[in-house]
């Protein structure tokens, strides 16, 4: 893929961009390595100014870079000014929370006096610089969660982000760099994916962390094991939404219809695959299709827009596929199930819901990354769960129940990183975000994130006499 800003909206490619050659490459490499070695010494004091500054700016740059967020993979507007300001509060809340994230633990000395120790500490150092191969989808917000608590740590950060949000990848690095980072705190890498093996084998790198496709993480993995560097990925969903007889039903289609079609239906976490109880089955999908039927599918610059155009032509087309393999199987289309029609240009897809969906069918097993909902009918709690469960995804889940049993049970047997009940699945600051299976390993945000990039170090202190 070319590094580029094509509007998705239009499919006018606005701006290209000439990869890094190899001594380019060795510069940001060298200019990472030196600012680590300034950063690492800095106190929290000075990591949380720096932080704060950098929140400060953005916030102010808010609606610029929203636009160009909407411009690069054409999510609505107002949904780019939401993810700046996530952004901003995640970078405030780090600031405000890493030293004590971080801070010594000091086991009992009763629990070490057998090793000779009078004591032990526990220490969370800085391992260096962090590689980010980092998607399209939130081009701020997957940085910011890399970012904010890795610089927090006293990491550097060296960006690898996707080829169709360029302008944003160098915002970010300006951003840092107006805040008063170090030099080369924070960098942005413009290169092809071809190029980032070499750059994970370089033993400058400390470490890796992937946000993207299964194949893409299984490549990094693969590398960063025979190199022996901490990884840590966050893959696909086919994340299951699960609507029991207790639930709330208005309220369950309509943020349903949120989760299904937040960021255009491409996000990872959005709600796939909806799983109802017979007894409220027919309830639920009407509500639920007539709430997608009714969201305004255009240009993504107008504020009065739900739904904007895929990221990319081949996205929409690989959407395309997943549908009519289901519709040619015999799965119906209540709402959508083609291009609108009244869209020459662009990558636009309309809101769908297909039912009758069978396991012959692709899109029960791969993930749908746009506007598509499937929808199920099962018997009861246990079918739920183990359709729930049958995909080779666990992100996260979502289901609708007022029943504490039912909670329980599915907190316990859902194969997945999260389960919200009665809400829609999102990611925050303060609580720990990452999957299961095929979905990837390791943690981002809270304080389990941010200690994936830190060296746990044992100190132990013996008698002095």
């Amino acid at each position: 893929m070319a590094i580029a800003t094509v509007n998705p909206a239009t499919g006018e490619t606005l701006k290209t961009f000439d990869a890094l050659n190899a001594g380019e490459i060795e510069d940001r490499l060298v200019r990472a390595d030196q600012a680590f070695q300034i950063h690492r010494g800095t106190s929290f004091a000075r990591r949380a100014e720096l932080l704060h500054r950098a929140a400060d700016l953005l916030e102010a740059d808010q609606d610029g870079v929203a636009r160009t967020l909407t411009t690069e993979m054409g999510k609505p507007l107002v949904q780019a000014r939401a993810e700046a300001a996530k952004c901003v509060k995640a970078m405030r809340w780090y600031a405000d929370h890493a030293e004590a994230l971080l801070a010594d633990e000091r086991p009992d000395p009763a629990d070490v006096r057998d090793s000779g120790a009078v004591r032990a500490v526990v220490r969370y150092r800085p391992l260096g610089t962090i590689l980010a191969v980092m998607p399209w989808n939130f081009p701020l917000w997957q940085v910011v969660r890399f970012a904010a608590p890795a610089l927090m740590a006293g990491n550097t950060g060296l960006l690898k982000h996707a080829s169709n949000v360029p302008q944003t990848a160098l915002y970010l690095e300006e951003l840092f760099r107006r805040a008063g980072y170090p030099d080369g705190c924070f960098q942005t890498l413009l290169i092809g994916s071809g190029a980032v093996e070499e750059v994970l084998r370089d033993p400058r790198i400390a470490a890796a962390t992937l946000t993207g496709s299964e194949p893409a993480g299984r490549s990094v993995a693969a590398v960063a094991g025979d190199e022996i560097k901490k990884t840590v990925l966050e893959l696909g969903g086919s994340d299951p939404y699960v609507v029991l007889p207790s639930a709330d039903l208005d309220k369950a289609a309509r943020v349903g219809v949120t989760a299904r079609v937040q960021n255009n239906g491409q996000s990872c976490i959005a709600a796939k695959r909806f799983i109802v109880h017979e007894d409220v089955h027919d309830a639920f999908a009407e509500r639920f299709t007539a709430g997608m039927a009714a969201l305004t599918v255009g240009d993504p610059m107008d504020e009065a827009t739900d739904v904007g155009p895929l990221a990319s032509e081949q996205g929409r087309s690989d959407l395309e596929e997943l549908v009519d393999d289901a519709v040619h199987q015999g799965a119906r289309a209540l709402c959508g199930g083609r291009r609108p029609p009244d869209h020459r240009a662009g990558w636009f897809y309309e809101p769908t819901v297909l039912a009758g969906i069978t396991p012959s069918m692709r899109i029960h097993h791969e993930e749908a990354f746009g506007p598509v909902a499937t929808l199920y009918r099962v018997a009861d709690l246990d079918e739920a769960i183990e359709l729930a469960n049958d995909t080779p995804f666990g992100l996260s889940s979502n289901a609708w129940t007022r029943d504490a049993v039912e909670q329980e049970r599915l907190a316990r047997d859902l194969q997945a990183g999260g389960v919200y009940f009665n809400g829609m699945t999102a990611s925050h600051p303060g609580m720990p975000f990452g999957g299961a299976k095929r979905s990837g390993y390791g943690r981002e945000l809270s304080g389990h994130g941010m200690r994936e990039f830190c060296n746990m170090t044992t100190l132990w202190y013996g008698p002095e006499d």
